[in-house]
């Protein structure tokens, strides 16, 4: 009996050791684990939020008939790359600043600027920092917003350009950066090309499975929709109805948080990149309607 009780004993100091130790080890896994997890969060989430591409489309860097290279600087000093296209109408219409999205560089969207400006508007299209030419490189949501409005500055101080004359045109990530500028900076339209409505709702759609709680630890935000409320000029939100990047529900989401006067368009059978070609020339005629100042919704 004495040694059964013994066995036993022992069996159970064991059992409770073992147990401790386990506690320890999900301790000490978690102690390290949440560190590297929170790097690897960070890492994965700037590998998807931007893509710069250093080199021009077609190989070398020579700006579109109708265009002139620009520079200018943003708020950290680092000089910033694009085409400035001048209207065929004279005088131009509004100035359109074109915001691309995570990828490219303006080599890409030429054709915005080729459209507008065929259509009476002055286009301004630029790089980020780490984009084409621009110097630097990614630095996040700030650095986004900051060269967004570095191109704004651009106009207005040193083309002369009225605010109340600037039309904000973003697309993809392109629509965080000028809604950033609209919601703070005098503007007379915005638009919003298969924009995002936040990180966390690209999160859920990336990643459906990782916590809510853990989606809100992104760095960047990217909050747009808090922001559209802030915005004091006419809003066109525009959207492909086979989005799978950005998902349609996304732009619904920017176009409901914008204040009036706004308008809402979906694409039918466009997806994230694709609405001139699926829409055509009547798709870049719409956005010149809007963007003409007599043909806008009245505040």
């Amino acid at each position: 009996m004495f040694f059964t009780d013994s066995y036993r004993a022992l069996r159970r100091g064991e059992r409770a050791l073992a147990a401790r130790y386990f506690v320890l080890s999900i301790f000490v896994i978690a102690l390290i684990g949440a560190p590297v997890g929170f790097f690897m969060l960070r890492r994965f989430e700037a590998s998807v939020i931007f893509h710069p591409e250093r080199a021009a489309l077609e190989g070398s860097w020579r700006a579109p008939q109708g265009a002139e290279e620009v520079w200018f600087r943003n708020a950290e000093g680092q000089r910033l790359y694009g085409w400035f296209f001048h209207s065929n109408d004279l005088p131009a219409r509004p100035t359109v600043v074109y915001a691309h999205g995570n990828g490219g560089n303006v080599s890409y969207c030429g054709w915005v600027g080729e459209g507008l400006s065929a259509r009476g508007f002055d286009v301004l299209l630029f790089d980020y920092r780490g984009y084409g030419q621009s110097e630097g490189e990614p630095a996040g949501e700030q650095g986004l917003y900051a060269d967004a409005e570095a191109a704004y500055d651009f106009l207005t101080k040193e083309r002369g350009v009225p605010a109340g004359q600037i039309v904000l045109y973003g697309q993809s990530l392109g629509t965080a950066a000028v809604a950033d500028v609209a919601a703070r900076r005098e503007c007379g339209a915005l638009v919003l090309e298969s924009g995002l409505s936040s990180s966390a709702d690209m999160a859920a759609v990336i990643m459906p499975w990782l916590p809510r709680f853990v989606r809100g630890l992104t760095k960047n935000k990217l909050d747009t929709v808090s922001k559209l409320p802030r915005v004091r000029c006419p809003v066109l939100v525009v959207h492909g109805d086979r989005d799978t990047i950005i998902p349609v529900a996304q732009g619904r989401r920017l176009f409901e948080a914008a204040p009036e006067p706004k308008r809402l368009i979906i694409i039918e059978g466009a997806g994230h990149n694709d609405l001139s070609i699926v829409g055509g020339e009547k798709y870049i005629d719409t956005l010149a309607e809007f963007v003409r100042p007599s043909n806008r919704p009245e505040r």
